[in-house]
């Protein structure tokens, strides 16, 4: 009896918490616009540099190579915003320039975002992964599968397979695809996307070159893609992330012990949108971007999460399964 009150305490509480928080879901037309202004015209003008100085220094070239892929990372969070419904207040225009940036970054808006909201609504829940997650198995798991599933395992986890080769698969094949299992308007989505990629494709060889534009086009969004591949394994593959089963699930709770809080320097965190305050995204996925470092900083709940910084993120890679005896992600020298 006393467990059933202690529940329900702890559901007006976490009630109360979120109503509180949903004040800084209300999207700012000028600060929307603005990021709009800052983001997708100095990626433009990155591309015109870019092309401009494959006649004075391919050094210079390769440097405006890596800082369009920043400015591409930052679109796709924009585009990220859209489909939560979070960057306008009208669907309408959060849909259009998330169909356009999606286009920019190689990404079907349908399809990514219905499984980017199953990802919301079962992250942490070790009964229901697979959908939009970093592939994870259970020590358990791991130790009584075949040795045919552990090779596979072991080389998706691997880092040079999973970022350097996974990457470019996702980004440039994988959301090529239409599967059997996606419903009329999502695959209907992903044919506009490839149609209008064909056609950006066709204009832009015709402007300056089939093998010119090919090569730049792939170089950013390669690099774009391994960063964004990165950030998105941070979230929630890291030391102290929580996974429990669907009896011990709670959406607020997980979300503060289930996604990470990532504190790299400031200039890191403008590229990728503030993404990194992903705990927060995590309980009010309606909160435009620019709201998440005020939202942190009015509420002291969300500094009690243990920050993952620039170090310990280069530890993540080392860890491979998740242990349900001790409650923690662990290497394969853990076994």
């Amino acid at each position: 009896m006393n467990s059933g009150k202690q529940a329900d305490g702890d559901q007006n509480v976490w009630a109360n918490f979120s109503k509180n928080i949903s004040q800084y879901s209300k999207p700012e037309i000028s600060k929307s616009l603005w990021q709009i202004i800052n983001t997708f015209i100095p990626y433009v003008g990155l591309w015109l540099l870019i092309i401009w100085s494959l006649s004075v220094s391919y050094w210079i070239t390769a440097g405006l190579i890596v800082i369009a892929a920043g400015f591409l990372v930052r679109l796709f969070i924009i585009f990220h915003d859209c489909g939560h419904g979070s960057f306008f207040k009208s669907q309408k225009a959060n849909r259009a320039v998330g169909m356009f940036f999606g286009i920019l970054a190689f990404t079907p808006y349908n399809k990514w975002h219905n499984e980017h909201m199953q990802h919301h609504a079962t992250v942490g829940n070790l009964d229901k992964r697979g959908i939009g997650d970093v592939w994870t198995m259970t020590r358990e798991e791991y130790l009584s599968s075949s040795k045919w599933l552990r090779f596979r395992y072991r080389m998706y986890r691997n880092p040079l397979i999973m970022f350097g080769v996974g990457s470019l698969y996702v980004f440039v094949f994988k959301n090529r695809l239409a599967k059997k299992d996606l419903d009329k308007k999502e695959r209907l989505n992903v044919y506009f996307t490839n149609a209008a990629l064909v056609v950006m494709f066709i204009l832009m060889s015709w402007l300056i070159g089939f093998w010119t534009y090919l090569i730049i086009q792939i170089a950013i969004i390669y690099l774009a893609a391994i960063a964004g591949l990165w950030l998105f394994y941070l979230q929630h593959q890291y030391e102290e992330v929580s996974w429990v089963r669907s009896s011990d699930w709670n959406y607020l709770k997980i979300a503060l012990e289930g996604s990470s809080f990532v504190k790299f320097p400031k200039v890191l965190q403008w590229f990728s949108g503030n993404i990194g305050f992903h705990h927060i995204h995590h309980i009010n996925a309606r909160i435009p971007n620019y709201k998440l470092e005020k939202c942190y900083n009015e509420n002291p709940v969300f500094k009690q999460v243990e920050p993952v910084t620039f170090i310990k993120s280069l530890k993540t890679l080392k860890l491979r399964l998740w242990d349900e005896r001790i409650q923690k992600l662990i290497g394969f020298n853990q076994l």
